[in-house]
């Protein structure tokens, strides 16, 4: 028998003792060894479950218990999940966690420390929830060189993006709806703004190119600012807005990497992934485009990975598994302002006609984009590729002659 600990009891973590108790018979079969919950850590109480008794306040009673091999942390955040995780590994116990936070800023460390201490450190649930994509990556496409990683990362902001499409429902009405549905928290920052989807591309291009690629170096944005009227001129370009978290490798060896919403062609694999449905298109050299596709959050799926990867810790306790990469610095990613992409631009002006000869001369490769029901002094129009720097400089020099830009959104090549 394996004894193990689940640190947190909130939505993860009841899935988790959830899906151990009551798949107990299962699960040891495809361990080879029964699993046992010894503690679960939680500062609340929970007089009425049937493990009352295995609860603790302390984390030092699954620390100094020596009998405990194996260590969920499904707390979320870095504080103090960092610590208590950092102290199992140091002490030799394995640790799988759902916590993407925890695993884009800290993994490097994390990953050295069970290095060092011949334990294991896994994360399946850190991205994709119950989608499978850090065990297929790291295994099944071993034999591919990863050109590109993109994907919708985020239900939350899928959701809404629908919503919009869908409905013509406006941003915020979209997004009351997500909260009280329960796809979004009552802050729901982390989502609209970009963060969580910019937290599992980190992830992803840390697995896939061997270097830790952290939050504060990629380009992030969010959806907070695309309105009915982008959706409308997406629809009437042949398409849908997606958040999209994307990285590539380029010729140097630095990583292009994004979170930005885009323009996606009806035609992409990505297109059609709506509601609060994730989708993770990897592109191989040998395999060309594998797309992973489910639930990217939800208490049971994402309790599922939390348990395979126990079960993958104890059937590999006395032999570590090799999953990782080294530290990265700002140095390996290339500067935003250097990516080469093509544009929409929505736009306002008392001469339109004339702004829109002006936007000519400023970008290369301008073609007009018109829609049904679009206000008078609105005008849009997509560019050729250009550099990001070139096309922020463009942007201001029509603002400097009275031209108000009211939108300026990625053209994706996927």
């Amino acid at each position: 028998m394996v004894q193990v600990a689940v640190m947190g009891h909130g939505v993860v973590g009841s899935g988790v003792v959830e899906v151990l108790t009551s798949h107990a018979e299962s699960i040891a079969k495809r361990a080879k060894e029964e699993i046992n919950i010894k503690y679960i850590l939680d500062i609340r109480e929970f007089p009425d479950s049937p493990l009352a008794d295995r609860f603790t306040k302390n984390f030092e009673d699954i620390l100094n218990d020596e009998e405990v091999k194996v260590v969920a942390e499904v707390m979320g955040g870095v504080n103090p999940a960092y610590d208590f995780v950092k102290r199992c590994l140091q002490a030799g116990k394995s640790v799988v966690t759902s916590n993407k936070e925890l695993v884009a800023k800290k993994g490097a460390e994390l990953l050295a420390i069970a290095q060092e201490k011949n334990a294991n450190f896994l994360f399946e649930a850190s991205v994709g929830g119950g989608i499978p994509i850090i065990r297929p990556m790291s295994q099944c496409l071993a034999a591919n060189d990863v050109i590109e990683i993109a994907g919708i990362l985020n239900g939350t902001t899928n959701f809404i993006l629908t919503k919009m499409i869908r409905e013509q429902m406006p941003f915020a009405d979209a997004l009351k709806m997500a909260q009280e549905l329960g796809y979004a928290e009552r802050n729901p920052k982390a989502d609209i703004e970009g963060d969580d989807a910019c937290r599992k591309i980190c992830i992803l291009a840390s697995l896939a190119y061997g270097k830790h690629i952290y939050p504060d170096y990629v380009n992030t944005k969010g959806i907070t600012e695309i309105t009915l009227d982008d959706v409308l001129y997406a629809d009437a370009w042949g398409g849908v807005v997606k958040l999209i978290g994307q990285v590539k490798k380029l010729a140097d060896g630095k990583v292009d990497i994004t979170v930005e919403p885009m323009f996606i062609e009806r035609s992409s694999q990505l297109a059609g992934i709506d509601d609060v449905f994730n989708g993770i298109l990897v592109r191989g050299d040998a395999t060309g485009d594998v797309v992973f596709y489910g639930k990217g959050a939800g208490k049971l799926p994402t309790a599922s990975a939390v348990v395979a990867d126990i079960i993958d810790c104890v059937k590999h306790l006395s032999a570590r598994k090799y999953l990782g990469w080294a530290d990265g610095s700002e140095s390996d990613v290339e500067p935003y302002a250097n990516t080469i992409m093509s544009v929409y631009v929505r736009a306002e002006s008392n001469n339109t006609k004339l702004a829109f000869e002006k936007a000519t001369e400023l970008f290369i490769g301008v073609k007009p984009l018109t829609r049904n029901g679009a206000k008078e002094n609105e005008f849009a129009f997509t560019t050729g590729d250009m550099k990001e720097s070139d096309i922020e400089k463009a942007i201001k020099a029509l603002e400097d002659n009275g031209i108000k830009v009211l939108s300026k959104i990625r053209i994706s090549d996927l």
